[in-house]
């Protein structure tokens, strides 16, 4: 079965990113956000988006693909999907309580229900719904429009079939490319990066060298693209902390626990690029 109805939860940097994906090849999408306020917002941001997109000649028409694309703040607008990703904020319990109302809502009982979390175990998504074979981590990165990998992870519950259908929408509908991850906190990329960004934090909050130098170091002695502490601020503070929460609490390595600094700041509401300050001012 091809999707060619997509809903997304959540109109956030990551959901409206999923959304605009979607829309630019053609997809019919419903973003539901969860109050009227935050999808006006979400609305804004995509056409935004979609605007600076058609700015730079990346896509023939914003109108195009916005028309596509409806933000509701109901989920129960989700019921006719043939794929809905989760994109809401990366907390268990939430996602938990989400998946089983996305359960209840969307009639097809060959949908899948993927969610978008960089960390928390699919398996513990899929049990609180009656079709653990459909639910499967189909994990983007930011900025979704740009990025080209997404993670594809199923749950020891979720079927071959759901893995094949989620394969061919990434690859296929989305010209997107996709490696294969194990049902473990963190998967492949953050699992790899989430510990080198702590290293960065804790050298930083040492007093071992400034937050510039650090970055700068990177991404001049070592050809990144934007240094450790950066990328946090674009990650956001929360999502890292939650990543690296995650990890401590399935591996109890040390590497993995946040530290003092990450915690304090994520209090402060220091949280990057969305909040307009971090490790950096924006």
């Amino acid at each position: 079965m091809t999707v060619t109805k997509v809903g997304v939860v959540g109109c956030g940097l990551m959901g409206a990113g999923i959304a605009e994906v979607c829309a630019r090849e053609g997809l019919d999408v419903v973003v539901a956000e969860s109050t009227e306020a935050a999808a006006t917002a979400g609305r804004d941001r995509l056409r935004k988006s979609l605007e600076r997109a058609a700015a730079k000649g990346r896509i023939d028409s914003a109108e195009a693909a916005l028309a596509r694309i409806r933000v509701v703040a109901d989920l129960e607008e989700l019921s006719d999907r043939q794929l809905v990703v989760e994109a809401i904020v990366e907390d268990e319990s939430a996602k938990a309580s989400l998946f089983a109302e996305l359960d209840r809502i969307v009639a097809d009982p060959e949908a899948i229900l993927a969610s978008n979390t960089s960390s928390f175990p699919i398996m513990k998504l899929g049990v609180v719904t009656s079709r653990p074979e459909k639910v499967i981590g189909i994990h983007f990165f930011n900025p979704v429009p740009v990025l080209q990998l997404v993670e594809l992870v199923p749950s020891l519950l979720t079927s071959p079939d759901t893995t094949d259908r989620a394969r061919t929408f990434v690859e296929g509908s989305l010209s997107k490319q996709a490696i294969d991850c194990q049902d473990r906190a963190g998967f492949v990329v953050n699992a790899l990066l989430i510990p080198f960004v702590l290293s960065a934090i804790r050298m930083l909050e040492s007093g071992f060298a400034t937050a510039e130098d650090i970055d700068r170091g990177l991404v001049l002695g070592a050809a990144h693209p934007q240094g450790p502490l950066a990328l946090a601020d674009l990650i956001g503070l929360d999502t890292t902390k939650a990543v690296a929460e995650s990890l401590y609490g399935e591996f109890k390595e040390p590497l993995y626990a946040a530290p003092p600094l990450l915690a304090r700041m994520v209090d402060a509401g220091l949280l990057g690029r969305k909040s307009g300050r971090g490790f950096y001012t924006y």
